[in-house]
């Protein structure tokens, strides 16, 4: 069977769109457009201009030795951390500000949670030459200041949301709303692979710049263009997709994804919508989605802010029900000791997103020879206060 998205924007049982009536011609307009664009000549020249000349891609293929000597395996880390900005997100925005710019619109709208997709799209606006509002929790404002000055600095307006849990859900909530009220001349990018079709599909197509360049990498340094194992972490879902996306069909390749555990899957205080989700409606998309037996929405907790979402992207719904993808929920110590074991054995200070993805390697049994990938999604700076002040989860790494 395949696992990509069919005509209608599902996967499996899971995608879809499902939008208030005043957006329905806006998104109708955008799913007939979007692949006609993306898969143009004069698109794609543009777009690999400015991965290679503005971004900095591709992004390294990095051994890492000392972690792979204590795992077991031959550990290769994707380094979307050395990209510009900081993080994976600029593959997406780059792509859809191309994108709104061929459709002719005029302002743009973002959502945001650790701040790095929202510096992403103030990014490319300030390139662009586009009027740029984000909304952020207000909870994820004060945690992640320094991400939220950059946008200010980028020329974006900020918007602080106080509703649900002040967190990326009520930001995007937010963001909707807007969309609504300016469905005309405004394009909402979004920043993972959630939301109405044709978003999840969009964006995993903008991202699978990673596995692509993964294919090559492998080739040249391995000898075969498909590893063993991927790993990646999963809120929404963006990196993840496009660390599998060229491997999805893939039966040789295995499929380790690590979400937000929280204080625990089982605790209530979780963000593991995988482990504990239902199938249900959330932003646009049918998906898993945490929510109480009468259908409202839970709150997520993890001291990620970029994975604090009571959902999941449809094609990672779609990937765990069948199988394809394992899943294992993170507990934010665990998380805070991977990030602190990969800063002192490799010299690199991940994203607390990507530590989830590395505290999955403790869990996994690999083989001496396996060819393991691992998506560091994003560089830990807009993250040292929460490592700092956390450190005693470090256990003997935090002793300094």
């Amino acid at each position: 069977m395949s696992y990509s998205v069919n005509d209608k924007g599902f996967y499996g049982e899971f995608g879809g769109a499902y939008v208030p009536e005043i957006l329905y011609a806006t998104v109708k307009n955008l799913q007939e457009q979007y692949l006609p664009i993306i898969e143009s000549q004069e698109f794609k020249d543009e777009y690999r201009m400015l991965l290679r000349d503005y971004v900095g891609r591709p992004s390294p293929l990095y051994l890492a030795k000392r972690m792979s000597e204590k795992y077991g395996c031959r550990l290769y880390l994707k380094r979307e951390d050395l990209n510009h900005t900081g993080a994976h997100k600029i593959n997406n925005t780059i792509g859809q500000i191309l994108l709104a710019k061929k459709m002719g619109k005029k302002r743009i709208i973002a959502e945001t949670g650790a701040g790095q997709h929202g510096v992403a799209t103030a990014t490319v606006c300030a390139l662009m030459d586009m009027p740029c509002v984000v909304y952020q929790g207000a909870l994820d404002v004060e945690r992640q200041h320094v991400n939220v000055e950059r946008m200010k600095m980028l020329g974006a307006e900020v918007r602080p949301v106080k509703t649900g849990n002040w967190t990326l859900k009520d930001a995007t909530n937010e963001a909707i709303r807007d969309w609504c009220c300016h469905p005309a001349d405004t394009f909402y990018i979004i920043g993972s692979t959630v939301g109405p079709h044709p978003y999840p599909d969009m964006v995993a197509r903008l991202q699978s710049v990673i596995s692509g360049e993964i294919k090559e990498q492998l080739q040249e340094k391995v000898g075969r263009d498909y590893p063993d194992v991927l790993m990646a972490c999963v809120g929404g879902g963006s990196n993840a997709a496009g660390t599998i996306y060229h491997y999805i069909d893939d039966n040789r390749v295995k499929i380790i994804l690590a979400e937000a555990g929280g204080q625990g899957a089982d605790t209530g205080h979780t963000a593991a919508t995988i482990h504990v989700g239902r199938p249900g409606i959330l932003h646009g998309s049918k998906t898993l989605v945490m929510q109480t037996p009468d259908g409202q929405i839970i709150e997520a907790e993890s001291i990620s802010a970029g994975l604090d979402y009571p959902g999941i992207g449809p094609m990672h719904a779609n990937l765990a029900s069948q199988h394809r993808a394992t899943v294992y929920s993170i507990n934010d110590n665990e998380a805070i000791r991977a990030a602190y074991e990969l800063t002192r054995l490799e010299g690199i200070i991940p994203a607390l997103e990507s530590a989830h993805a590395l505290a999955a390697l403790e869990k996994v049994h690999f083989q001496k020879d396996d060819i393991v990938v691992l998506t560091v999604s994003g560089r830990g700076d807009k993250d040292v206060e929460t490592y700092l002040n956390n450190k005693q989860m470090a256990g003997t790494y935090g002793n300094f």
